[in-house]
């Protein structure tokens, strides 16, 4: 695969997503990911994006200022 941005090749590797809610900051250790070699721009598979989708949906009912949760062991 080849990085939108600058066309450069992708490298699976595990990230930190974070996101903003209410907030709140919540920290997903350990996305699967593509990670462009050049511009570092991270992208994620449709799956692991519903995952994270999950994560961030399930994170809003146990809100706090900081929540930091490990992808990994959610999909085991």
């Amino acid at each position: 695969m080849f990085c939108f941005m600058c066309k450069s090749s992708l490298e699976d590797k595990p990230t930190t997503f974070m996101v903003e809610v209410e907030n709140c900051i919540i920290i997903v250790k350990n996305v699967p990911s593509q990670v462009c070699s050049q511009c570092g721009e991270t992208s994620y598979s449709d799956n692991v994006a519903a995952e994270l989708e999950k994560i961030v949906s399930e994170a809003r009912k146990d809100l706090m200022e900081i929540m930091v949760i490990n992808y990994a062991s959610r999909a085991a």
